[in-house]
């Protein structure tokens, strides 16, 4: 039998027909994997993250997530629900903790530390991958690993007692290395009451959201108050770097009550004595019209050159949680400048930025970064990472940190402070009693801001920072000394305990 020669396949080359067939078919193919590719390389994020997409959120909730540790112990932990959605976050003294871990819900997503470290709790960071883009090409996800914090349980334990429910933050810092031994908001909420999906969570996160004391709000981090007389550490050490003080004994020639630069307005004193007085006395009994005559000297270049070293204007803190910027005003006049230098007017401050403050000084100056992560590691015990110890800034010469020093322990031994003294250790601090509101008539915000030192210890254990803004007192009952003093106290006390072991 004869095969005509358009369908003699055998013979080498065929015929056009055949060849124009066959390149049809690997065009065809050609398109085929470009396609796949598209969809599986260049669309792949887009389609994860589409609502529509159930697969990524029933992947992220089908194994436990990674603890967060705190002294080597979970404060956080995950249940079977035996749900589509599998494992829920639980919490261990979740109203305790919960301005550290912050909530990891599966209707309201993640905040804090539950935030920031997600990619390493749920198990989908690179830096747990065997090889580098593994997780991409292998669409696969690791054991959730975990968090280990810095903070101690026994300070963490002695804020929260001291707030007592109060109104208010507490931040702890190591001055040496920057860790964060403790971070306490007031009032709290259980963070576990947020974790699932169903008409508890929904409820739970309106009456949150509405409740009066805003529970949610991490106050240590997230709340800028007005300084107050805290702040004149700031501008203290400002006038002592520029040269505007030589002699912190020596009397300033400021008048009492003091007038405004440009102004008509009096700036008086809660203090009695500070007519002429010293930078010592000011700073031993708040003295408002030295300080702020002090800030006017000192200028606001020169102002504004030591609150950046200290953390003020910086809007991209975190440790690694987000904090929120604090502030001290760019431009201002002369008289703005003077309310400014203490620590009223457009100056405001987070409880960890005043934290800051009174760490540089106890450490000689130089301020650590604060951070509130130690390290992590795999569900296996593996260590992933940990966190250096970073300088933040120069804040001071060392020279001025001596002499703050020496002024913030007079301002306990023999001043306003007197009520966060413990014995057997050296302890400095400063108060403040902020004002606030239309014509200063709302409820002042009490601040102590200070650092303790065990009698045998080379370097202090602990700065601390605590503000109480408890609108039930009376008005006259809220101050620095009395309502936050106290509080500092008791951290500084577990801090130096801890410091013996």
């Amino acid at each position: 039998m004869t095969i005509p020669p358009d369908l003699d396949f055998a013979r080498p080359g065929g015929t056009p027909t055949v060849r124009r067939a066959a390149a049809l078919c690997l065009v065809l193919l050609v398109a085929l994997l470009v396609n796949a590719a598209r969809v599986q390389v260049f669309q792949a994020d887009r389609l994860d993250d589409n609502p529509a997409n159930r697969r990524q959120v029933l992947a992220r909730y089908a194994e436990p997530r990674g603890d967060i540790l705190v002294e080597g112990e979970p404060v956080t932990g995950s249940k079977d629900t035996g749900q589509l959605l599998r494992y829920e976050r639980t919490y261990t003294d979740g109203p305790l903790y919960a301005p550290v871990t912050g909530y990891a819900s599966q209707t309201y997503g993640t905040t804090l530390v539950e935030n920031a470290e997600d990619a390493i709790l749920s198990g989908t960071s690179p830096r747990l991958s065997p090889l580098p883009l593994w997780n991409d090409i292998s669409r696969t996800r690791r054991p959730g690993s975990h968090v280990a914090t810095t903070v101690k349980a026994a300070l963490q334990q002695a804020a929260y007692r001291g707030l007592a429910g109060r109104r208010g933050a507490v931040v702890a810092l190591e001055p040496s290395s920057g860790r964060v031994l403790a971070l306490v908001s007031s009032p709290s909420y259980d963070p576990g009451v947020l974790s699932g999906t169903g008409s508890e969570a929904a409820t739970a996160w309106a009456r949150l959201n509405t409740a009066p004391g805003r529970p949610m709000l991490n106050r240590a981090l997230r709340q800028t108050y007005p300084p107050g007389s805290a702040f004149k550490i700031v501008t203290a050490a400002a006038a002592l770097d520029a040269g505007v003080v030589t002699d912190v004994d020596a009397p300033t020639g400021t008048p009492d009550p003091y007038l405004l630069p440009g102004t008509r307005t009096v700036l008086p004193n809660e203090a009695t004595g500070c007519g002429d007085a010293s930078l010592a006395y000011a700073i031993r009994w708040s003295c408002n019209t030295v300080m702020a005559r002090i800030g006017v000297q000192v200028g606001l270049d020169r102002m504004l050159k030591t609150v950046r070293r200290f953390g003020f204007n910086d809007p991209g803190l975190r440790i690694p949680s987000r904090a929120v910027r604090s502030n001290f005003d760019t431009a201002m006049t002369a008289d703005q400048l003077a309310l400014s230098a203490i620590g009223q007017y457009d100056t405001t401050a987070t409880p960890l930025q005043m934290a800051m403050v009174a760490a540089a000084v106890a450490n000689g100056g130089e301020l650590a970064h604060p951070y509130l992560v130690e390290s992590a590691t795999t569900a296996a015990g593996s260590l992933i990472g940990q966190t250096p110890r970073r300088t933040y800034a120069q804040a001071m010469k060392p020279s001025t940190a001596r002499q703050l020093r020496d002024l913030m322990v007079d301002v306990v031994e023999r001043g306003s402070g007197s009520n966060a003294s413990i014995e057997g250790a050296e302890v400095g601090g400063k108060t403040g009693t902020a004002q606030h509101g239309v014509g200063n008539l709302g409820t002042p915000y009490a601040w102590f801001i200070g650092w303790a030192r065990g009698a045998e210890a080379s370097r202090p254990a602990v700065a601390v920072a605590v503000v109480v803004e408890d609108a039930s007192a009376r008005r006259e009952d809220i101050s620095g000394g009395g309502s936050a003093a106290p509080v500092a106290r008791s951290v500084m006390e577990a801090a130096l305990a801890e410091d013996r072991r």
